[in-house]
């Protein structure tokens, strides 16, 4: 059996160490209590706080644990309780709009479609369970990176690929496509993925009233939009499928 890789055993000892308290704790504090040389724990913990694991106080300089070693830390227990308490919910969506229904989490800077109903008509469909879809043009990507900290931050990290002339690239346009998102609680896709095709999301919350996903439908311009934006009575039913499923994650009324 291969031998343990020292570099990853210390970079654990520090995480350990900071989940283990209550307070933030410095520089000096982490390399005395593990022992290690205070060039080779700056290293680590500089190299943690890259990976969103560790998160410095800019005040104190002091360190602690960051978003997405929590997020992470949740994930396997969010994604599986998400789809199964969303299950009911998402059936009765695609039946209510008559449209495709996606549920979507955040997964390598992108949106990875979790759960996935069909238009409930006679039409051929693919399932795209296991897909990735982009997060800065899909109703379902803009409604995690509007609502999460760490799907904001991944999603100005990367390019923004342009998909149609409708796709937002520019930051200061896609900043402000956020800021409407925040402001009525929920997103939507206008042809910015696929020429033709429109979607509306909102997101979903759980008993930390933290976002661990998003539901959204998907379908044709023509049947999803009204006067060029989303029909009120799909987004409202958008928007209720996304607070039953919260209200059964222990996300409470909102």
């Amino acid at each position: 059996m291969a031998g343990s890789i020292q570099s990853v055993e210390r970079a654990a000892a520090v995480l350990r160490l900071l989940a283990g308290g209550e307070r933030r704790l410095g520089l000096t504090d982490v390399a005395s209590t593990l022992g290690l040389a205070k060039g080779t724990t700056h290293g680590i913990l500089r190299t943690l706080q890259q990976e969103g694991f560790v998160e410095q106080d800019d005040a104190s300089g002091k360190y602690q644990l960051g978003a997405e070693l929590l997020r992470l830390g949740n994930s396997y227990l969010d994604v599986h309780e998400l789809r199964a308490r969303a299950l009911v919910w998402t059936d009765d969506l695609a039946r209510a709009s008559g449209e495709s229904v996606y549920l979507g989490v955040l997964h390598k800077q992108g949106v990875l479609i979790v759960h996935h109903v069909f238009r409930p008509d006679d039409s051929r469909q693919v399932l795209e369970v296991g897909a990735m879809h982009p997060l800065h043009s899909t109703a379902l990507g803009k409604v995690l990176t509007a609502f999460d900290p760490v799907a904001h931050r991944e999603a100005l990290e990367v390019e923004r690929q342009r998909f149609t002339p409708r796709t937002v690239t520019e930051p200061d346009e896609f900043e402000g496509v956020l800021d409407i998102t925040r402001a009525r609680g929920w997103a939507a896709d206008l042809e910015e993925t696929w020429d033709g095709v429109a979607s509306a999301a909102a997101p979903v919350h759980d008993r930390r009233r933290m976002p661990v996903g998003a539901v959204g439908i998907t379908g044709a311009v023509e049947r999803v939009c009204e006067d060029g934006e989303i029909r009120a009575r799909l987004v409202a039913a958008v928007r209720d499928c996304a607070r039953a499923v919260s209200r059964d994650l222990g996300g409470g009324r909102f």
